[in-house]
């Protein structure tokens, strides 16, 4: 339910145990846990089943206003959201996970769950939860045998899972960016990351998925659902491909396997990250910045991206971010990472800055100011080379913005087919010379988009956003709740009249494709932001919001599993 804690302990757990369940296993109401015997889904390699889940290391904790862990354990990334829930409860297994959700079917309590806590609304921590399941403490990552695939709880956070799937097998998954993301909510959400044009979403490594469910008669049970066409639960599997967080049921592991995955080895079941890759971080001062350059530099980024969004290709290494910051910055920026093993890969950076800097009069300079989740860079004016792990720890680390205890944040999202119109590219320089706020941590950010993604159809898994160039995300970060309203009405401003021609929304069409569900915003759900007429579900799902209310059907016909933006019972 969380949609994305901070280091992931160095631990090993031992498979196995009294406490471990496979597929199928039950809770029968009104009793203690019921271990039927499990049914297996189709496997990998024939005859397989999922190897046990981890046994616990510890009982599950429950923590209540009393206790002096409450008040850290009723909040996540962005402090606007802080919950009140009569207990947290502190898992350490799948066996403890349907404990703790059979009790609350039982009882008729709200429950809601937290991972990595980055969930951008209220979702997570609210008036109604009741009951908080924290699953930051399931973070193992192993090798399952059975199954021929990698298997990660949903707590482990995205750069201990590179860690151990890069030092240990020598593979990875194209995740995100941010270190401390957890694996629980990004992946169901899609999954967009470093590695995207080259090597697709997370989803699309996408082998299995555990779900702890409940029933019409409130029995709680454990599905592992697999990508197998002959698997009986393959929809509740195609539904975490991008179907969001908290709609289901509690996902406490997934498995990946790339689909053309060959052999039966671990190191032949992911995709290998280029050994080294290009970083490259440029700046504009704001100081010399002209409208007409601001239009030059904003149109090049989003054209070179029209002209280079199919899959493969000397570029499909390629991932940029266009750093439009508030004025009160002081600079705005074009950070670009280029896998460095492919032909040539020093030239193809240069002629990409120089695409996209191309008739724009203003010369660049290092990157000497924090530019949303970065801080400064400026080692990087000149192209450095260095090993993929190395750049992954440090594109995710580099700024302290996401551990500072004060943040407060909101964000909102687009995908685009074609280039930015020149009106909306004004839009951007009016909001981000306004005098009435002054933020440096305001931002539009253009981030790469398409490559590999696009190779995938958009039905094939619950991410409808198949054939969008770059995704826009529109974000302001600021410490205190007086600054609230400020912040908050820039943001409405600015993302409303660049869609204003649609309704204040990027509607689905031939130029923009809706909106990016792990970059939740609630304000799509009000007709006085949204005032398109296409609902929040279709800017997030588009054509695929159908079956993903007949699986939410099928696995939670109570709506137990709920928030504001959940899947809506058909």
């Amino acid at each position: 339910m969380s949609t994305e804690q901070i280091g992931m302990p160095s631990r090993r757990r031992i498979l196995g145990g009294a406490a471990a369940l496979g597929a199928g296993a039950v809770v029968t109401a009104g009793a203690g846990p019921a271990l039927a015997a499990p049914r297996p889904p189709a496997p990998a390699v024939p005859g397989a089943a999922p190897q046990p889940s981890p046994a616990p290391e510890f009982g599950a904790a429950e923590v209540t206003p009393a206790d002096a862990r409450y008040r850290d354990l009723v909040r996540g990334m962005n402090q606007r959201w802080v919950g009140n829930p009569e207990s947290v409860r502190v898992v350490d297994s799948t066996a403890q996970v349907l404990a703790v959700v059979q009790e609350a079917a039982r009882a008729g309590k709200k429950l809601t769950v937290h991972s990595g806590g980055h969930c951008y609304e209220d979702f997570v921590f609210n008036a109604s939860t009741q009951i908080v399941l924290d699953m930051s403490e399931m973070t193992s990552v192993s090798w399952d045998d059975r199954f021929k695939a990698f298997a990660v709880e949903a707590g482990a956070t995205l750069l201990d899972v590179y860690e151990r799937l890069y030092k240990v097998w020598g593979v990875t998954v194209p995740g995100g960016m941010c270190y401390s993301v957890g694996a629980g909510g990004h992946v169901s959400g899609g999954g967009w990351g470093m590695l995207a044009r080259e090597h697709g979403l997370i989803v699309d490594h996408l082998y299995a998925v555990e779900v702890v469910t409940v029933d019409a008669a409130g029995t709680a049970r454990v599905v592992v659902a697999t990508r197998e066409p002959g698997d009986p639960e393959r929809d509740l599997w195609w539904a975490h491909t991008g179907g969001g967080g908290g709609n289901f049921g509690v996902i406490t592991r997934y498995w990946f396997r790339s689909p053309n995955a060959v052999g039966t080895s671990p190191g032949q079941a992911l995709l290998r990250p280029p050994a080294e890759v290009f970083i490259s971080a440029i700046s504009w001062d704001w100081a010399q910045l002209t409208e007409a350059a601001f239009t030059r530099l904003t149109r090049n980024f989003g054209a070179w991206h029209v002209a280079n969004s199919a899959p493969g290709g000397p570029y499909g290494g390629l991932m940029s971010f266009l750093k439009l910051n508030h004025r009160s910055n002081g600079q705005i920026g074009l950070l670009t990472q280029m896998d460095a093993t492919v032909p040539n890969a020093e030239q193809l950076l240069h002629d990409f800055v120089a695409a996209v800097t191309e008739g724009v009069e203003i010369p660049t300079g290092p990157v000497t100011t924090a530019m949303g989740e970065h801080g400064p860079m400026p080692e990087y004016y000149t192209p450095q080379r260095m090993p993929w792990l190395q750049s992954a720890r440090y594109l995710g680390t580099t700024n302290s913005t996401l551990v500072d205890p004060s943040l407060r944040g909101d964000y909102k999202s687009a995908f685009h087919k074609r280039n930015l119109t020149d009106a909306q590219i004004a839009t951007f320089w009016k909001h981000l010379t306004r005098t009435d706020l002054d933020n440096p941590g305001a931002m539009v950010l253009l981030s790469s988009y398409g490559g590999a993604v696009n190779a995938v159809a958009p039905g094939a898994t619950a991410t409808v956003h198949r054939d969008s160039v770059f995704k826009l995300l529109f974000q302001s970060y600021w410490p205190s709740a007086a600054d609230d309203a400020v912040n908050i009405g820039w943001l409405r401003d600015a993302y409303e009249e660049t869609y204003r021609t649609t309704g204040g929304v990027p509607v689905p069409g031939d130029t923009t494709d809706g909106c990016y569900v792990n970059y939740c915003d609630i304000d799509l759900n009000d007709p006085r932001h949204n005032r398109s007429g296409v609902p929040w579900y279709t800017l997030y799902y588009g054509a695929n919001y159908p079956r993903l209310q007949q699986v939410k059907a099928k696995y939670d016909p109570k709506n137990r599993f709920n928030h504001g933006q959940s899947i809506r019972l058909p």
